[in-house]
């Protein structure tokens, strides 16, 4: 198993409109495309509350890259994009990390 650490560090302010684009559009497109979520989260302490961290579980690298670019070219993702994105950028930069578990972790 591979997770995948996603961290989108939204243009200030913009944080509700990206939460409310995962509730009400991504996650049902990822449904489609066979994407599995592991977790969500806001930062309640820390540097920044503008950022949404999130993981993603993957069998193979094979299958992350499969699913992840159906989903990116999916013309209804495009088009909810860019409908969710008509009065400004919702993301200001993302990071991305593929991780593999260590021997003692709780997590396979």
């Amino acid at each position: 198993m591979i997770h995948e650490l996603r961290i989108y560090h939204c243009v200030p302010g913009r944080l509700p409109a990206l939460l409310r684009r995962f509730e009400t559009i991504t996650l049902k497109l990822w449904e489609k495309h066979g994407i599995r979520q592991a977790g969500f989260w806001t930062v309640l302490v820390g540097s920044s509350n503008q950022d949404l961290y999130y993981l993603l579980a993957w069998e193979s690298l094979a299958e992350r890259e499969r699913k992840w670019n159906a989903f990116l070219a999916d013309p209804d993702w495009l088009a909810a994009r860019a409908e969710t994105e008509k009065d400004g950028q919702i993301v200001a930069s993302v990071e991305n990390m593929l991780l593999a578990p260590t021997a003692f972790s709780s997590v396979r």
